[in-house]
């Protein structure tokens, strides 16, 4: 999508979304914003500015992609406990035997040609709508643990009401541009009917982009229903304004779950994140080559299907890359080779002209201790690095996924901080340049006092909200706090000064209605 299509598609968020904003939010606004940070800014998406850092040259991502073609060629993909999704494919010209469906060389690509190289997710406040693909990145909180790690340090099933915190947080953080989706697993609501809960939380509780259910077929069209009562039923189905995540069953496959969320959402004209979940060694080769090659071919194939749903449905590629202990089985991060499988598929997906995903903050550590700080850190840096457009996971990921943590989520908001400092690049501007303060200032002096220290002082380098940089006797005398104390501590803080973004009452109402007729029409279900 090139920038006049991208400021055109703004235009129409405005006006599509101005009716559910409602009046009165100033205020609320402005104090969200003091809480968030210490300047009082909230942060735009990511427009990055730093060249991406890319691992394969040509004839080595040449050679993945004719491997990939083999695989989709010559063993195949299967489409498991979808007869219709077969007999889609066989009408593309596929070779479909039983649920495997081998591909002729180019066809994938071809279909691929009518994907978005970008596009824009709408949120119901047009100034949080974000681009995705590009050089944007938009970060997103963890994704789907079933237990959280609470204030109080308890480790324990997650709740609805853990659900709604971490979409207030998320609300709250500067640094988080998408509300996500499945935060934590509300294991206090019945199964089918949790998401219902979960949609209508990111729709009511904050006015970010949000993802949508995936769980089985009719709880994506639920939330495709809720989302016409937000936006209204014509600009759905001309804007994406929810984006979901389909998993590959890796290895080379995609079952009857997934395959049938997909169908909803892009034939709906929403964005679907076709994602290989991959632990190296167990659901692909222990190679970052033989790795990559089989990611995408798995992406090329579940890429290409929304496209046969519909034609220039948004789609992204993503990647979920993991190693393993080789003696225990169990999932590693922050170690070298998922993050050259990152940096190697962000290039074949900008080779094939898709939005990427991958990364986050992820680490295998049981608390935000200084194994979660390094190992979220080296994942984190490698995402960046490598020119990721969507971040999944960014914030609050704990115990391999397991766990969504309150204190790790704050200290990861500020690393995203950070990071969003550090991809704006070498500013060469007049005033990056700062001549006349070096004119100013002259040999033997020092630049505290001078005119553009003063201009500049509030903005000129990132202030974290979780360091302690004052002297050891002052921080003893403030009683010693570890940085997930503080952490702790400006949780409470932003929970306390929450205020809800305005919503139209007559959608409020809609979407309530919608949820309780809804819940009504069937018994729960735990299992």
């Amino acid at each position: 999508m090139d920038n006049e299509t991208v400021e055109t598609a703004e235009v129409a968020a405005s006006e599509g979304s101005r009716r559910s904003r409602g009046a009165g939010g100033g205020a609320s606004a402005r104090r969200a914003a003091r809480v968030q940070t210490g300047s009082g800014q909230k942060l735009a998406y990511i427009r990055r500015a730093l060249p991406v850092y890319e691992v394969l040259d040509e004839a080595g991502a040449a050679l993945i992609e004719a491997n990939a073609d083999i695989v989709l060629e010559e063993i195949g993909i299967e489409f498991r406990d979808d007869p219709e999704a077969l007999a889609m494919w066989r009408a593309a010209g596929a070779d479909v035997s039983g649920e495997r469906v081998r591909f002729p060389k180019g066809l994938c690509r071809e279909l691929l040609k009518t994907a978005p190289r970008s596009f824009v997710q709408h949120a119901r406040n047009p100034e949080n709508s974000v681009e995705i693909g590009g050089n944007a990145t938009v970060f997103a909180p963890v994704y789907g643990p079933p237990f959280v790690r609470d204030l109080d340090g308890v480790r324990r099933y997650a709740t609805i009401e853990d659900f709604r915190n971490f979409v207030k947080l998320a609300y709250m953080a500067p640094a988080i541009h998408h509300s996500g989706g499945t935060v934590c697993e509300p294991v206090d609501v019945a199964v089918n009917k949790r998401h219902l809960d979960m949609v209508h939380a990111h729709m009511t509780l904050s006015d970010k982009p949000f993802m949508g259910s995936v769980t089985a077929p009719e709880r994506a069209e639920d939330t495709v229903a809720m989302c016409r009562i937000l936006f209204g039923e014509e600009f759905v189905d001309q804007n994406c304004v929810v984006i979901n995540l389909i998993n590959a069953n890796s290895p080379m496959t995609f079952d009857g779950t997934m395959l049938g969320a997909l169908k909803v959402y892009a034939r709906a004209n929403q964005a679907c994140i076709v994602t290989p979940f991959i632990l190296a060694g167990a659901m692909s080769p222990v190679t970052v080559a033989g790795t990559l090659t089989q990611v995408l071919a798995e992406v090329l194939a579940g890429a290409a299907f929304t496209q046969l749903c519909r034609p220039g449905a948004p789609v992204v590629f993503g990647t979920f890359a993991s190693s393993i202990s080789m003696q225990s089985g169990a999932p590693t991060f922050g170690t070298p080779e998922p993050s050259l499988v990152s940096f190697g598929a962000a290039q074949l997906a900008r080779r094939l002209g898709l939005p990427f995903r991958t990364g986050g903050s992820l680490c295998a550590s049981k608390v935000p201790d200084a194994q979660a700080a390094y190992e979220s850190a080296n994942t984190l840096n490698s995402t960046l690095m490598a020119g990721t457009n969507f971040v999944l996971h960014a914030a609050g990921w704990l115990e391999g996924g397991l766990a969504a943590c309150y204190e790790k989520f704050v200290m990861d908001c500020d690393q995203l901080g950070a990071m969003q400092a550090l991809m704006r690049g070498v500013d060469l501007s007049e005033n990056g340049q700062a001549m006349s303060a070096i004119r100013e200032v002259g040999p033997g002096s020092h630049y505290l006092g001078c005119q553009h220290t003063q201009d500049n002082f509030q903005t000129a380098f990132y202030r974290s909200t979780i360091a302690d940089n004052n002297s050891f006797e002052q921080w003893s005398a403030e009683g010693g706090q570890r940085a997930e104390s503080r952490a702790n501590t400006l949780c409470r803080r932003w929970l306390d000064a929450y205020a809800p973004p305005p919503l139209d009452p007559a959608i409020a109402e809609a979407l309530a209605a919608f949820v309780a007729r809804r819940k009504e029409s069937e018994p729960d279900a735990f299992a």
